[in-house]
């Protein structure tokens, strides 16, 4: 058993940081080497990104896509790293209300014990 902040390290960081990478290169046309740099990964991780070779396997809602677009151009155009993050980890949260965690793997026992709750419960249940 996994615990949900386990499944969000393994899938979805990735995941987040392969599609930034590919807005990056693809829409803003910006070179490997300075994506690299603005997300804190190596060239070679945005090579993977981009030939879905990591962060591939999982898919997003349109909403999610939206603010990921959103992101990226303030990845690309601001330096002011404290408030980068605050977003990163306000999409990564998004992500767990969507109820993503829930459609993808409640019941895999790779993963969440069958009658795990955790994915369902609403910020006052915790």
């Amino acid at each position: 058993m996994r615990p949900p902040c386990e499944i969000m390290v393994l899938k979805v960081l990735p995941a987040i940081r392969a599609e930034l990478a590919r807005i990056m290169m693809q829409d803003l046309e910006m070179p490997q080497q300075e994506i690299a740099r603005r997300l804190g990964v190596s060239k070679a991780a945005v090579s993977q990104y981009a030939s879905a070779k990591r962060g591939a396997d999982t898919d997003f809602s349109d909403n999610i896509k939206k603010d990921l677009r959103v992101f990226a151009d303030a990845v690309a155009t601001s330096d002011d790293t404290s408030k980068l993050i605050d977003d990163f980890c306000d999409i990564c949260k998004n992500v767990q209300n969507s109820g993503w965690l829930y459609r993808e793997y409640h019941g895999s026992s790779e993963f969440i014990h069958e009658d795990c709750t955790q994915c369902m419960k609403t910020k006052t249940d915790k």
